[in-house]
């Protein structure tokens, strides 16, 4: 009888978390479609606004490189979403201009992602509403 009680907590924990979420990316979807973005844009902007994929070890050419970019590997194991999608996304922001990509120099199977400048003006104007939105949904108050 215990282990039924604690399964019925469980699943009715979990059943909060994803109601949760789908409310958080449904109002984040709402604030940003205005913008031509979704909430999967904005996360890819977001993590390429942020920084590089770690700090940049060395000197040269290569380690200002990692410093301007993120890999798309990396990228992918920081946003929830298949390879593909995931690739499909960043063809869609290239193709609007957002972001670019470029071969790394020194593993020439690597691809590196980063934000253009009219996708760092795109990701600072819709920042306070994305921000708004989570305030909002996760019970802050701004």
């Amino acid at each position: 009888m215990g282990a039924n009680a604690a399964d019925a907590r469980l699943e009715e924990q979990w059943r909060g978390i994803l109601s949760v979420h789908a409310r958080t990316m449904c109002e984040i979807d709402r604030v940003l479609h205005p913008y031509g973005l979704g909430a999967s844009d904005f996360e890819v902007l977001d993590i390429l606004a942020s920084g590089p994929d770690g700090a940049a070890e060395g000197v040269g050419a290569e380690a200002d490189e990692e410093r301007r970019h993120h890999r798309v590997h990396t990228l992918a194991g920081r946003v929830h979403l298949s390879q593909s999608a995931l690739s499909r996304l960043l063809g869609r922001l290239e193709r609007e201009g957002l972001l670019e990509r470029s071969v790394c120099t020194r593993d020439r199977r690597g691809v590196w992602v980063s934000l253009t400048r009219k996708g760092r003006e795109l990701h600072a104007e819709v920042l306070p509403l994305q921000r708004a939105a989570l305030a909002r949904t996760l019970g802050g108050s701004r």
